[in-house]
């Protein structure tokens, strides 16, 4: 007997831990949608920061079949061709001279900072464990990733949390110096905050959180699951800035919208994720190594990094003609094609009222907590998809000014 799922069997079958749009996406092409009744919307959200070629783009969908008719998963008891393309790959593309594959950006970051403190202690010692984030940040749902955020709404409720963690102020290099000392093991950062408000690292921040880890024998993080693979309009983030990390964790575009997390780290410090000290079942499988491969080696081209920051000028002129109209953003920030529109004064909190609005009107978008609209669209998406989504978000927000 034939099926079609509708929204209230998500409130059926499904644990309750989301809250979906009423509508159900079933097709996508590019950066459009088209949802159960037929009806389409211009993608600016991604799947948040997912996808960045799009929907169904040719060179993933032809990666996707040919190794599916080859070889979909071994176990780590092998390897896998796929897998030994896609690490040399980023080794080629980046400092790192070794590369953990797993399946989430969540992985990737528990990888990171578990990584960080085997090598800590086995170099210093069992009492050089602090770790130093920053307010606001997201770095996972694992119960370490959680904790080591810097959003306390995410690990409350669920006992006590992995000791030895610290929270800084972002961008503010006085807050960070008050915390660490010589039983500091690793400061971890996003060099843009995603979850926290699409909010760029200064230059002298970055630069500082180096200089200072140095000093105290810590190693750097960079959280780049949502700011890497062409996302700020470099390869990765950390590129804009010429600092360096010790370790560094990716996922989200990496697979171009196929489940993948990677972390990358150097010959010094990569011994110390020893056999057995850690693993992921399905990391590194040859279907999700071979849709990732093909996905770096076509984003990490001129045409598409350079298209990103001519994207990302359009988005800004768009916004800011709205906001000359109706005064609803106090500041448009972000880079690349991630996108963050912060609330005024008179419109706190409503981001998230923008949502269902923008979807009535065709275009699907995101927010970056209740008052910041996240755009974070196709690295490719053609210039006329934003002109029009974004004319279908200009028609949303003059309703939800109507409202107020």
């Amino acid at each position: 007997m034939s099926y079609t799922p509708t929204r209230s069997d998500f409130d059926q079958y499904m644990a309750p831990n989301y809250s979906p749009q009423q509508v159900i996406p079933v097709r996508g092409k590019g950066s459009r949608l088209w949802d159960q009744e037929g009806r389409e919307y211009i993608d600016f959200a991604g799947g948040i920061a997912v996808n960045a070629l799009g929907h169904c783009h040719p060179v993933l969908v032809e990666a996707l079949k040919t190794q599916g008719e080859t070889l979909w998963h071994l176990s780590n008891v092998y390897t896998n061709e796929p897998a030994l393309k896609l690490a040399k790959s980023l080794v080629e593309r980046t400092f790192a001279d070794k590369v953990f594959l797993c399946s989430s950006g969540g992985e990737a970051n528990e990888a990171a900072l578990k990584l960080a403190r085997r090598y800590i202690y086995e170099k210093h010692g069992e009492q050089k464990d602090k770790i130093i984030s920053f307010r606001q940040s997201f770095h996972g749902r694992t119960f370490f990733t959680v904790s080591v955020g810097g959003q306390p709404k995410y690990s409350q409720g669920f006992g006590p949390v992995p000791g030895g963690i610290q929270h800084a102020e972002y961008n503010d290099l006085d807050s960070v110096r008050a915390l660490i000392d010589d039983n500091t093991c690793a400061i971890m950062v996003e060099p843009m905050q995603g979850e926290g408000g699409i909010v760029p690292a200064t230059q002298e921040f970055l630069s500082g959180l180096r200089e200072l880890c140095d000093q105290h024998q810590a190693l750097l993080i960079f959280d780049e699951v949502q700011t890497g693979v062409g996302r700020s309009g470099k390869f990765f983030a950390y590129m804009h800035y010429g600092v360096t990390p010790d370790i560094l964790t990716s996922a989200k575009s990496l697979g171009g919208g196929f489940p993948i997390g990677a972390m990358l780290t150097t010959d010094k410090i990569a011994p110390s994720l020893a056999i057995g000290t850690h693993g992921s079942t399905y990391g590194g499988n040859a279907l999700a190594s071979a849709v990732a491969l093909a996905a770096v080696e076509h984003i990490d081209t001129p045409e598409v990094l350079e298209g990103v920051q001519k994207r990302h000028d359009l988005f800004r002129e768009h916004l800011e003609a709205i906001n000359e109209k109706h005064g609803v953003f106090k500041e448009i920030r972000g880079m690349g094609l991630l996108v963050g529109a912060q609330m005024s004064d008179a419109y706190e909190g409503r981001a998230k009222d923008i949502l269902p609005l923008a979807i009535e009107e065709g275009v699907m978008a995101l927010i970056a907590g209740p008052n910041v609209l996240r755009l974070a669209p196709s690295l490719v998406i053609p210039e006329s998809d934003i002109d029009e989504g974004m004319t279908r978000l200009a028609r949303a927000i003059d309703r939800l000014v109507e409202k107020a």
